[in-house]
């Protein structure tokens, strides 16, 4: 197995796909820690998983899950540096959790061979960021919110 690629990479295509594992993922705040190196994932790129890499910073109330989150800085900056997101969307990079890995191996079988053969930077459409900076996934928004 690869390690997955979390660069980020030019404009992906957007391939709206069901998540099948993550509006069920059962991890609470604590599995994180602030300084925690943390991906996102949101797709697929050239056969392996794609996301956003960010670290931890602090604890934060996660508003569109009425859930403990997490404060997250994206070291690349832009227009949105920070971000607030709920455990469950967050994967450990600083260090190989059990959890994780389950987590991990079982969305490359779900999305990589559904992508197999495209090369292209794949979004499958799961997030969005509010105008309070919340990364939200689809599963869990709340009146357009």
């Amino acid at each position: 197995m690869l390690p997955p690629s979390w660069d980020h990479q030019p404009t992906p295509v957007t391939a709206p796909t069901p998540d099948p594992l993550t509006p069920t993922r059962d991890i609470t705040h604590a599995h994180f820690q602030a300084g925690d190196t943390v991906v996102v994932l949101k797709g697929v790129a050239g056969g392996e998983l794609w996301g956003d890499s960010m670290r931890i910073v602090a604890p934060s109330w996660h508003t569109p899950t009425d859930e403990d989150g997490w404060r997250l800085r994206d070291p690349t900056g832009g227009a949105q540096s920070y971000v607030t997101a709920h455990p469950r969307y967050l994967v450990h990079l600083s260090r190989r959790c059990p959890d994780c890995l389950i987590y991990l191996r079982a969305m490359e079988d779900a999305l990589l061979t559904r992508f197999a053969g495209r090369d292209e930077l794949i979004d499958c459409g799961w997030y969005t960021t509010t105008a309070l900076g919340q990364l939200v996934h689809t599963a869990d928004t709340r009146g357009g919110r």
